[in-house]
């Protein structure tokens, strides 16, 4: 076995690496760039060597500065982790041309399913179900719109060389293959370097369904069953489950061979995925081989959590030369685990990336890091910046259960006790998606977020009442504790003769509402909010949570002030309410309107208007790339394009006026 790793990764992988190596009594080397100096898995390694700058091609897929570092150190063998070089044929080749182990497969299976196209043709030849498409060389627009007409559209356009959703488009009709296509390429040639796509007939209501499988120098194979990852924004994954539901043990075993069959047609080592689109007819569901992801997948604790294996220690153990450590006859799914992903977007903007500091960031009870019923896999610590260089995910929430509906419930109370303040994310999406019709009755495709959208997007569950009535209680139980003991510097509102009146001023959901608290004599108070009628409120402090009770409605809150803004978040659901203070504000302009600003760090892709266009609401003007996905900035209101401010290729900061539109 290894004495000394390096982890040519970052955040949780790279940390989940170290605990398991750590656990075999294998030191582990990370490595960093400027922007993760101080990251959480610098920390969890016995020793980190910097790499470079702060975006990946100046430091992650730098691979003669990570086997600079391995010589260096003296390690043994290189985790590529997932994402960056984890899929890099070059990379595995020129580790093995430097005495180092690559903790994977060999570059020539890298190779062979690394282009969609070839491994198709290769799947093909090992009988390996397709989905009718296009997956020539030929690259000619013109070649492949006709054959995007002959497939038939609805159509799919992936990159050749992708995954994870980057450089795939859905195209419903002809007269938009081309924009779509150009789309495809540029996206695709950013983020792989190969801009070659293939184009696929579009399965409607498809599962996107994979098969763990594992393979070691010795010939052996086997499969640890599947995981359903049908519920995807802009085609990369949300959430995930295993077993799936509604799998037969006819279909799992059709299906595990089928993957077993593909590992073993490009002689593959170590931990892959073969994932299939797998058709929902009637009674029937028919699979069909999508792509091998030749690594280890981000959704790889679900498959832990049935299995009670460590998957991690199983590739540390076959790349070591050991055999797999149990046969196909061996392995048991017990329960069912669901993993949630939880990410810096804003799901009600398109799911737009957010970066920021996690001000506050608080797990779940009885959150373990590998082990147990709940269990957090992340990279990041309260206090820590979300940069835009990267990923958007946070962290990974994963729980499991005896039963699905037991998993479902487990993981709805523990996203509702993640508390992350500083930037946007995703977690209460997250809750109404996990309390949908379609995911709670398992009525899954890839169209789940679309067909539940009027239950997903632009909620507000804890409603105005309740999240004003938490935050005038925190500001009275802050009040309250700087007061003195003396009762002539107590601020609770008490007045000797008649009742003691107080105003507050909020925003919530985009809109100015005022509320009222009345002391009576006797110390009880009443709220009236946005003229609405006068209610009880009452309120104690229970240790970081307020139990509030408010027109006769209990409820514990956990209230977090940034600036102006209480974040309250509630089991039944979480919120934002601006505290106004009416005479800081008393000069602010209604509106800056004309101005067109980026919503995050990026690069401008392109624009596509000019000075002195005359465009409509809605209609797109510029192409802004940040997170590894490409961003369209549309015109808010009708106007006139008075004057561009960057150019394409230029980078630009967060709030960095784009161009300025005039009105007609």
């Amino acid at each position: 076995m290894f004495k000394k790793i390096l982890i040519a990764n970052r955040g949780e992988i790279a940390c989940r690496v170290a605990a398991t190596a750590r656990r075999m009594a294998i030191r582990t080397v990370a490595v960093y760039s400027d922007a993760d100096a101080d990251a959480k898995h610098v920390r969890a390694c016995d020793e980190a060597v910097h790499i470079g700058g702060d975006a990946p091609k100046d430091s992650y897929l730098r691979w003669e500065r990570i086997i600079e570092a391995a010589k260096a150190t003296g390690a043994q063998a290189v985790h590529p982790g997932y994402g960056f070089l984890s899929e890099n044929e070059g990379f595995a080749a020129a580790c093995a041309e430097a005495g180092l182990v690559f903790i994977g497969p060999p570059a020539s299976a890298i190779q062979a399913m690394g282009l969609k196209a070839e491994s198709k043709q290769l799947m093909e030849r090992a009988g390996v179900p397709l989905v009718p498409g296009y997956h020539g060389s030929d690259q000619d627009p013109e070649l492949l719109q006709r054959e995007a007409d002959r497939i038939g559209y609805p159509v799919l356009i992936k990159a050749s060389a992708g995954g994870g959703g980057k450089g795939m488009r859905a195209v419903e009709k002809g007269e938009d293959f081309a924009a779509a296509l150009a789309s495809c390429q540029r996206e695709a040639r950013n983020s792989f370097g190969d801009e070659a796509v293939l184009v696929e007939k579009y399965v409607t209501r498809p599962r996107h369904i994979e098969i763990q499988v594992f393979g070691d120098t010795q010939g052996n194979y086997v499969w640890l069953f599947e995981r359903d990852c049908s519920v995807q924004r802009r085609h990369q994954k949300v959430l995930e489950e295993a077993p799936a539901p509604g799998m037969t043990e006819a279909l799992r075993r059709r299906m595990g061979e089928a993957a077993v069959a593909a590992a073993r047609a490009v002689k593959y080592v170590g931990a892959g995925t073969v994932e299939f689109i797998v058709e929902q007819r009637n009674a029937e569901m028919n699979f069909f081989f999508m792509e091998m992801n030749t690594r280890l997948q981000v959704e790889h604790p679900v498959t832990e959590a049935i299995t009670g294996l460590d998957l991690v220690e199983w590739q540390l153990r076959v790349a070591a030369g050991e055999p797999l450590p149990l046969k196909q006859e061996d392995l048991r799914i017990h329960g069912h685990a669901i993993e949630a992903r939880i990410c810096a977007e804003n799901p009600d903007n398109n799911f737009l990336p957010a970066t920021g500091t996690l001000h506050v960031y608080r797990k779940p009870q009885a959150a373990a890091f590998e082990r147990g019923p709940v269990r957090i896999d992340d990279g990041v610590r309260e206090g820590d910046a979300i940069p835009p260089f990267y990923d958007s995910m946070i962290a990974k929430l994963i729980v499991h259960g005896a039963t699905r509906e037991e998993a479902l419930a487990r993981l709805d109370e523990a996203l509702a006790g993640t508390h992350i303040v500083g930037l946007s994310t995703n977690v209460q999406f997250l809750r109404y998606v996990v309390r949908s019709r379609s995911f709670a009755q398992a009525d899954l495709d890839t169209a789940l977020i679309q067909r539940e959208a009027g239950v997903l997007f632009g909620q507000q569950p804890l409603g105005l009442e309740l999240a004003a009535a938490a935050a005038v209680a925190r500001t009275l139980l802050d009040e309250q504790a700087l007061a003195g003991d003396d009762p002539f510097s107590k601020r609770d509102g008490w007045r000797s003769h008649g009742v003691g009146t107080r105003r507050f001023a909020f925003e919530f959901a985009g809109e100015r509402r005022n509320a009222v608290l009345t002391t009576l004599h006797d110390g009880a108070q009443r709220l009236a909010i946005a003229g609405g009628p006068s209610e009880s409120l009452a309120f104690r402090a229970g240790g970081e949570a307020i139990d509030v009770e408010y027109g006769g409605r209990p409820m514990r809150a956990w209230t977090y002030t940034q600036g102006e803004t209480d974040h309250v978040f509630t089991e039944a659901g979480a919120a934002q309410i601006v505290s106004l203070d009416l005479l800081a504000h008393a000069g602010d302009a209604a509106a800056e309107g004309g101005r067109l600003t980026a919503p995050m760090p990026g690069k401008v892709i392109s624009f596509a208007v000019k000075a002195g266009d005359t465009v409509r609401k809605g209609q797109a003007l510029a192409v802004l790339e940040a997170m590894k996905m490409e961003h369209t900035i549309a015109a808010p209101v009708d106007g006139v394009v008075a004057e561009l401010l960057y150019a394409p290729g230029d980078q630009v900061k967060e709030g960095a006026e784009l161009l300025k539109l005039a009105a007609q």
